[in-house]
């Protein structure tokens, strides 16, 4: 799943690596960048623009080019104050979509405030799983349940709205298998294929994650 859109990782400690390692081997283009030089030396091994800056300093987000990537990820949830202002600073520069690792619910609010438009905690979310959520644009959540299989969350696409799984054969258009429907926070795996699908519906599917990128 070769992605389009370019990513800045700021942070590379062992979460900050799995995301951006999991997003260059995907075919992403991403900026990696910490402060350690020993870090960043290590880390260039096997990210191919890795850098050693301050992305606390308007000047680096600037020379780096920060403001025409798509998505920021900040991984440095043990410095607070650093977190705040490259986020801060990411947000002034441009950047659509910022998301944050955090440390706990009160730094999750804090970082939310100053404009993170996601904040995930690093024992619920693995960098990896980060990563292919990001590089599976379109889908709510994926997990990989082997090297070649994925379970996904979709949203009812709009061309799909008052059509029914029989309708749809999304098995023979996409390779998925429906397995659950759900609906707010009630999940059903008893599946009528003849019901209609609604626009407030989200499909639970299983299918070769390398076939996902036909939905996008």
């Amino acid at each position: 799943m070769k992605s389009n859109k370019t990513y800045a990782v700021f942070g590379l400690g062992r979460y900050g690596v799995a995301v951006a390692r999991e997003l260059v081997e995907n075919g992403a283009e991403v900026i990696a960048v910490d402060t350690d030089q020993r870090i960043v030396n290590d880390a260039a091994v096997y990210l191919p623009v890795c850098k050693c800056a301050d992305v606390t300093d308007a000047e680096v987000i600037s020379r780096l080019g920060i403001g025409s990537v798509d998505t920021v990820i900040v991984c440095m949830a043990s410095n607070l104050e650093a977190s705040v202002m490259a986020i801060t600073l990411c947000k002034e520069a441009g950047v659509k979509t910022v998301i944050a690792k955090c440390a706990n619910e009160m730094h999750q609010k804090i970082l939310l405030r100053v404009g993170a438009d996601q904040v995930v905690f690093p024992e619920n979310e693995s960098g990896i799983r980060l990563a292919k959520n990001l590089l599976s644009s379109g889908f709510i959540d994926m997990i990989s349940l082997s090297k070649d299989v994925s379970m996904v969350e979709i949203d009812v696409k709009e061309e799909w709205i008052g059509k029914n799984l029989i309708e749809l054969n999304l098995r023979k258009k996409y390779g998925i298998n429906v397995v659950a429907l759900k609906k707010g926070e009630e999940v059903s795996v008893s599946i009528n294929p003849e019901q209609q699908l609604d626009g407030d519906t989200t499909l639970i599917v299983i299918a070769n994650t390398a076939k996902l990128g036909k939905l996008k």
